[in-house]
């Protein structure tokens, strides 16, 4: 977005009723994500007309602005500065009303809590894990060719660092999301991948350093977070200061040592080995189910329950092979998208959307398609799931013919997840299999939508020789609740 983040900050905040309205800031991969006091109180129309506003989603809990990735981070950043500015209406009753109302929000119901907060723990790390997995790709290159023998183990060290140390990280943010100290559950996390662990003995069976990963760094830093607010309600401020830390990193590190890397290393495992079975003896099957229903899982946030397992796989096998999967959707939704602009050639509005939100689309931000396509029109939603189920069943079906394709990192996908593939076959084989489920996504759901998505709409506006009547012309209406 060639826009300033300030100014699209600017722009935003009054649309959405002003610092007053605004009771809690996030942000994701592509979304800027707003807890609002009085919903009525946002311009919609506006807002959805602002330069560089791709969309507009909601899940019930939070008012969602799609800007895209990149750019979200720093509008983001600039809207904080803005609400972080008091104003001179603003008392301090008011700011405290906020607060209260804007944890209140937080709560919601415990799934929606559960998955908000393990969103809030990985997200942050998927800049590290697109830069280091890129990294690893060329080095993976450079190796097979030959090329630079000289620099490619200094290519591997950079790729590799953070994935070493990425339980400290998961550590951290698990802590700072519970409300513990951050610093402390990185410490606690930390036990996991210390190499010391190679002497530790739990239960007459020597520990391995790594053992567990990143589930094992978050269950060790969440019982970090209750062991200390445990501490921090009953020790008086002096004992605190020194006792607090002190108990906090030993209660929780010898729990770890002796009961969370084991169970945490058995269900890493376990994830590994379902993820593996589940590819080579239903592979075609599970693809289709996977690209088929991820669009509806992105709709409902349940997607996020998927991150941890993704970084489990990428933890311990280098990559996860569920992402490639996954990505068909997006396929499945441009494919839906091309064929709407060839039906509805009347429609120069509708025209004008996906001209704009296609290059986004191919490139794996499916949300301007999504909200201001496929789901308004309703059956173009559902056809997009079937092109999205077709390349998901083409990539499935090769793993299950020995060519397993995976994603070193989360996040991307699209044409930009290539960069990231790996596989059992070699990079060439694994990008012919990714890029042979992409073309299927998109032909099938071109032919599903141009086919069966439209109906009588797309029937009258085939005609050349007439124009649609208004209350026959499709266009964006409001998603039906869920």
């Amino acid at each position: 977005m060639p826009h300033d983040p300030h100014a699209t900050a600017t722009a935003l905040l009054p649309l959405v009723g002003g610092p007053e309205n605004v009771v809690s800031v996030a942000h994701c991969v592509t979304r800027l994500r707003l807890g609002l006091a009085d919903r009525s109180r946002v311009r919609d129309a506006e807002l959805r007309a602002l330069p560089g506003v791709l969309g507009v989603v909601e899940d019930g809990e939070s008012y969602q602005v799609v800007l895209g990735p990149g750019v979200v981070g720093r509008v983001t950043e600039e809207f904080e500065r803005l609400l972080a500015a008091p104003t001179a209406a603003e008392r301090p009753a008011s700011r405290g009303a906020r607060l209260r109302e804007g944890r209140r929000r937080r709560d919601g119901t415990p799934l929606k809590t559960a998955l908000r907060r393990v969103a809030g723990v990985f997200v942050p790390l998927i800049p590290a894990l697109i830069g280091c997995g890129v990294l690893a790709g060329v080095a993976g290159l450079l190796r097979n060719a030959g090329w630079l023998p000289g620099l490619t183990p200094a290519l591997t060290a950079l790729s590799s660092a953070f994935m070493a140390l990425i339980a400290v990280f998961v550590g951290h943010n698990t802590a700072r999301e519970f409300g513990g100290t951050p610093v402390l559950g990185g410490a606690v996390a930390a036990v996991v991948v210390y190499p010391g662990v190679a002497q530790v003995t739990a239960f007459g069976t020597p520990l391995s350093p790594g053992q567990g990963g990143v589930l094992g760094a978050l269950a060790a830093a969440f019982l970090g977070t209750r062991v200390e607010r445990w501490c921090r309600a009953r020790l008086p401020g002096t004992a605190d200061v020194l006792l607090t830390p002190t108990l906090t990193v030993l209660v929780s590190g010898l729990a770890t040592l002796y009961a969370l890397m084991a169970t945490a290393g058995a269900v890493a495992s376990a994830i590994g080995t379902a993820a593996n079975w589940l590819l080579t003896t239903t592979g075609a099957l599970a693809g289709l189910l996977l690209g088929g229903l991820f669009l509806p899982l992105v709709m409902l946030g349940l997607h996020q329950a998927l991150i941890p397992i993704h970084t489990t796989l990428i933890d311990q096998q280098g990559h996860t092979v569920l992402l490639p999967l996954l990505a068909m959707a997006g396929a499945g939704q441009v494919g839906a998208a091309a064929a709407v602009y060839v039906r509805l050639r009347h429609d120069t509005s509708l025209r004008t959307t996906i001209r704009s939100a296609l290059p986004a689309g191919l490139l794996g931000v499916g949300e301007p398609l999504i909200y201001g396509v496929s789901l308004p029109l309703g059956r173009p939603f559902l056809t997009a799931c079937v092109g999205g189920a077709a390349g998901g069943a083409f990539v499935g079906l090769f793993a299950m013919l020995g060519t397993r394709t995976g994603a070193t990192a989360i996040g991307p996908s699209g044409w930009a997840l290539f960069p990231l593939l790996a596989g059992d076959g070699g990079w060439a084989a694994t990008a012919a299999v990714y890029g042979g489920g992409l073309l299927t996504g998109y032909a099938v759901g071109f032919a599903a939508t141009y086919f069966f998505g439209l109906g009588d709409v797309g029937g009258v506006c085939d005609s050349e020789d007439h124009e649609p009547r208004p209350a026959d012309r499709p266009g964006p209406r409001p998603a039906s609740p869920r």
